[in-house]
């Protein structure tokens, strides 16, 4: 089964937002995939091995799998999405969130 169309990047106008907004600091992602359910464990077995993916879980719902990344800036984000993670096989779909303020994190609280 082919991959399914995903949209065009972000716009250069969007991307020149999220630049200045985040600039240096580190940018966190919670990214959403569906898959091929017979290759689930496959799939997030195969996104555990990136380095930036802190949390890999296996979900119910709409969502097959969440992952939790950081990243040192905006830009490494964008390639990690776009070059490679879809390199895994058995993706069908993602859903990129970015993470605004964390108000707790790794069971502590933080101050927004």
């Amino acid at each position: 089964m082919e991959k399914s169309t995903q949209r065009p990047p972000v716009s250069r106008a969007v991307e020149s937002a999220f630049t200045k907004a985040w600039g240096d600091e580190h940018v966190v992602a919670l990214i959403a995939l569906k898959v091929e359910t017979s290759e689930a464990d496959t799939v997030a077995g195969e996104v555990a091995k990136f380095p930036e993916a802190e949390d890999v879980f296996l979900v119910t719902g709409d969502t097959d799998i969440f992952l939790k990344v950081r990243f040192p800036h905006y830009d490494e984000l964008k390639e990690f999405v776009l070059h490679r993670l879809p390199s895994v096989a058995g993706i069908r779909e993602t859903k990129t969130l970015l993470v605004v303020t964390a108000y707790k994190e790794a069971g502590e609280a933080r101050r927004p």
